[in-house]
């Protein structure tokens, strides 16, 4: 490098120390040579672009659904708890006095939706320490508890048409009582939710839904004998991420190891898994490039939930994999929009907010487990 180069270098890392974190100095600082950004101004950029798509109207984020804003705002609240930036601070009130519009109480058909508004409250809770969001998931909780019946031996349905038995409504259902029991200030609820975990998660292991290759299949199928069986169904990354985080949140409130070495076999498996994981170690989900409006949330949730295992029982192949995938969701996020598509490594496909929070789910993930 020239003499002059070397001294614009210097300028441009001197004007980037004075405002870190600051999308133009981010900016300026690719290309030039200098450190890369570090995983916390990555994670600003793109979080920033995710608010772009937001609605204070709704509550929601444009170009994606209902479910899909849940998952939004968590990861707004793991980003603010991982982070301390809390810019965004602001936009948890306002979701939750705009969104009960399109649905009051964050109630709706679908219990799984309705875990995902729970976890979003828990998040903002996290952050805040907000009563009122810590009420409104027990609130949605106590909805998804009335829905535990004998069909299947127990178990909640996935919607109130009360046909379908399936995975990620029962993890929900799992990781929220979890959440739920390490933070009650009432030892009795405490208790109570402490107990609703331990026995989703004890019909849960028994259902067959966790497969020979111990990953997890979408549900079950009731036969008409009455009898319920894993459907063989697809083994999204999603699936595999929500059970590792309830397990890791129920491990805090139990001390049991069995729940962490149940979790880690399934981690592990989704590791080596060829379905989900390249040749590169990117994770990608089977229906990519074309994942319609759902497929595109889950590999940031299984990242979300990946990184709560790994504080949960540190684990440097979980922490090389977070940081891996983090990289390559980095390296196609170009200037000025930071815009983060369906894939994690090229062709990128499409953008919109569920592919923009599902990136930054990576992001923040990198910035959790390189913390330590």
């Amino acid at each position: 490098m020239t003499k002059a180069g070397r001294l614009l270098g210097g300028l441009v890392l001197l004007l980037c120390i004075i405002c870190v974190g600051s999308r133009v100095c981010a900016q300026e600082r690719v290309g030039t040579g200098e450190p890369p950004v570090s995983p916390q101004e990555r994670a600003s950029l793109a979080i920033k672009a995710l608010q772009s798509w937001f609605e204070p109207k709704t509550g929601l984020y444009r170009t994606t659904g209902w479910w899909n804003s849940a998952n939004a705002i968590t990861t707004l609240a793991d980003y603010t708890r991982a982070t301390g930036d809390r810019q965004f601070a602001g936009v948890f009130p306002v979701v939750f006095a705009a969104a009960q519009k399109t649905s009051p109480g964050f109630l709706n058909d679908y219990y799984d939706d309705e875990g995902w508004w729970a976890l979003a409250w828990v998040g903002a809770y996290d952050v805040t320490h907000e009563q009122r969001y810590l009420a409104m998931a027990e609130s949605i909780f106590a909805d998804m508890a009335a829905s535990w019946d004998d069909t299947c031996s127990g178990g909640i349905w996935w919607s109130k048409e009360r046909k379908y038995k399936n995975a990620i409504a029962n993890e929900l259902f799992l990781s929220v009582a979890a959440h739920l029991a390490a933070r009650s200030s009432d030892e009795k609820e405490k208790a109570r939710y402490r107990d609703w975990a331990e026995r989703e998660w004890k019909w849960f292991a028994h259902t067959g839904m966790i497969n020979a290759g111990l990953q997890v299949n979408d549900g079950l199928v009731i036969g008409a004998d009455g009898k319920c069986a894993n459907n063989g169904k697809t083994t999204w990354s999603y699936n595999q991420g929500v059970v590792l985080g309830g397990l890791a949140e129920l491990y805090g409130q139990t001390r049991s190891a069995k729940l962490l070495d149940e979790a880690n076999a399934i981690a592990a498996a989704t590791l080596m898994n060829p379905v989900l994981i390249d040749k590169n170690g990117i994770l990608h989900e089977p229906c990519e490039p074309d994942c319609g409006a759902d497929g595109t949330q889950f590999k940031g949730i299984f990242m979300r939930n990946l990184a709560a295992l790994d504080q949960a029982a540190p684990n440097a192949s979980y922490r090389d994999f977070i940081l891996k995938n983090a990289e390559s969701v980095w390296s196609a996020m170009k200037p000025p929009a930071y815009e983060i598509g369906t894939s994690w490594s090229a062709p990128y496909g499409k953008v919109n907010a569920s592919t923009q929070s599902s990136g930054v789910d990576a992001l923040v993930a990198a910035v959790a487990v390189g913390s330590r």
